[in-house]
């Protein structure tokens, strides 16, 4: 007897690496639902730069997890870890399967790992953080880290602005380091994803992905990307303190608009561009690191020429049926 189908899937990677072409590519061949796995397509209002899937690309399957929340709002991992696992069960009592899909991989983590219980965000205590960084810049905060978090600092570029204000909110709230909040497990036995299904999209040549991601970006550009930061911009209350300002592109922008005004002079424009297209390698190192930190993972050279038929391959040997 064939034994059941998992309750889900996933497919992962670095930004620019085929994802979403691969999820649409399974979903017209098996009954699948795409549960996004992007703590950006979360925020309404925020389509250009985040290179949301099309209306039409919507259509072609059920998406979940995107346009759910207004970019004044927040989204943790816990919060996705409790949407996510509530969306695979439903999912599966329409007798199909959860496809996870995206390059959040601290959300990826959480799912298959579990959390630990941390502090809550604190608004004043950030606050305050922010007003040191103002003043002294985010390296200076670095080193602040270092002093009383060597750990989690060595792991941290010093312009990882986010993550190196939650780790000294910890710490200011707690009097612990944040890396005492993280067990070392790699699996939880209650998580609905097995750790050898996820399916995970990885450059041979580091250099195919540059360039993808630098033609992601013109595209973008291209496609109107400036009015989309002018739009959110007009809204007077959102700024580059808040999650869904600090997307790759978005903070950039905003940043430059911020010193040169809304209409960029081509300087500027030149300037955007580069910084746009260095902060989203940075963003895809990142990714590559924490997916080789999951080494049950199916690993499929995205830039191989027959990567799609290998993510087919793999999707059915994983759903038990001919590939």
């Amino acid at each position: 007897m064939k034994p059941a189908a998992p309750r889900c899937i996933a497919i992962a990677g670095p930004t620019a690496s085929g994802k979403s072409a691969a999820s649409l590519a399974v979903a017209q061949r098996w009954p699948v639902e795409i549960v996004s796995v992007d703590s950006a397509l979360v925020f309404r209002g925020m389509d250009i730069g985040t290179a949301k899937p099309t209306a039409d690309e919507r259509a072609q399957a059920p998406h979940h997890l995107i346009d759910i929340l207004d970019p004044l709002e927040s989204y943790s991992a816990a919060a996705f870890v409790r949407d996510a696992t509530a969306l695979v069960d439903q999912i599966a009592s329409r007798g199909r399967t959860a496809l996870l899909v995206g390059g959040t991989m601290l959300y990826f983590k959480a799912l298959l790992a579990g959390l630990d219980t941390m502090p809550p965000a604190d608004a004043a205590v950030r606050e305050a953080i922010d007003a040191r960084a103002r003043q002294a810049g985010w390296p200076a905060l670095h080193a602040e880290l270092a002093r009383v978090d060597p750990a989690t600092a060595a792991r941290l570029p010093p312009t990882d602005s986010q993550r190196i204000q939650r780790a000294l909110e910890v710490f200011e709230v707690s009097g612990r380091p944040i890396s005492c909040f993280q067990s070392g497990r790699t699996h939880d036995p209650q998580s609905p994803l097995a750790p050898d299904h996820l399916i995970s999209l990885e450059p041979t040549e580091r250099s195919w992905l540059h360039a993808r991601i630098a033609q992601r970006f013109e595209d973008m550009l291209a496609q109107g990307f400036m009015d989309e930061v002018r739009r959110l911009r007009g809204r007077g209350d959102l700024s580059t303190g808040l999650p869904s300002m600090r997307c790759v592109g978005y903070r950039q922008a905003w940043e430059l608009m911020d010193q040169h005004g809304e209409s960029l002079p081509p300087a500027q424009q030149t300037e955007l561009r580069e910084r746009g297209i260095f902060a989203t390698r940075q963003l895809a190192k990142r990714q590559l690191t924490w997916l080789r930190s999951m080494p049950q993972r199916k690993v499929i050279a995205c830039d191989a020429p027959d990567a799609l038929a290998q993510v087919l391959t793999s999707v059915a040997q994983r759903l038990g049926e001919p590939a």
